[in-house]
């Protein structure tokens, strides 16, 4: 296996276990904020932010600890053959799954940039173009210039109204991790193939 593959595993897999540590408290978040939430219906006045900090709080509980479920291998997968065959066995199936994850998280991702995109107020069919303008602007100009290229930011259609970039932008963030890490797994099932171990 190259040098340069082996440092990839290591980075990548070294950050998104980090992350996934950290990560993990974020069932105690959800739990705290659905705890206020049934405190303030009861006693209080009822919290207009709790419903949607919490629905925010499992998609980063889910999107940011998703790469390192990849690495552990936790996600569903079906053992019914799959635990019988030899490690070769496995290791070609593997290739063949990944494959289509890294596919699928491909799509995600174009999803992701369209909706981050129009959360910050660009209307057109080119988000690909105003990332790069964003880019441009903000690398030439500084912050002041990127937000100038900004528009109508968009806000949540409830009562309380939050900007929904943040939580759009943490899941690009989190599907970009996630294609790291599926990349990171097909490099490691073609060393497995090869007979190397890593």
């Amino acid at each position: 296996m190259p040098k340069v593959a082996l440092l990839f595993i290591r980075y990548v897999d070294g950050f998104n276990r980090g992350l996934g540590k950290i990560i993990m408290w974020g069932i105690f978040v959800m739990a705290g904020i659905l705890l206020w939430s049934s405190i303030s219906k009861t006693f209080f006045n009822p919290s207009l932010w709790t419903l949607e900090i919490a629905q925010f709080a499992m998609v980063a509980y889910y999107v940011l600890g998703g790469p390192y479920s990849i690495q552990m291998g936790s996600n569903v997968r079906m053992d019914l053959f799959y635990a019988e065959w030899s490690l070769k066995k496995k290791a070609w199936f593997d290739t063949f799954t990944v494959l289509l994850l890294i596919f699928y998280i491909g799509v995600l991702i174009h999803g992701a940039l369209n909706s981050t995109a129009y959360s910050l107020g660009y209307f057109g069919k080119n988000s690909y173009a105003f990332w790069w303008d964003l880019f441009v602007a903000f690398i030439t100009g500084g912050p002041d210039a990127a937000s100038d290229m900004i528009g109508y930011i968009e806000r949540s259609p409830t009562a309380w109204r939050p900007f929904l970039w943040p939580i759009k932008f943490t899941m690009l963030f989190g599907f970009i991790l996630m294609l790291l890490q599926s990349v990171s797994e097909l490099l490691k099932d073609i060393a497995r193939l090869k007979g190397e171990t890593i």
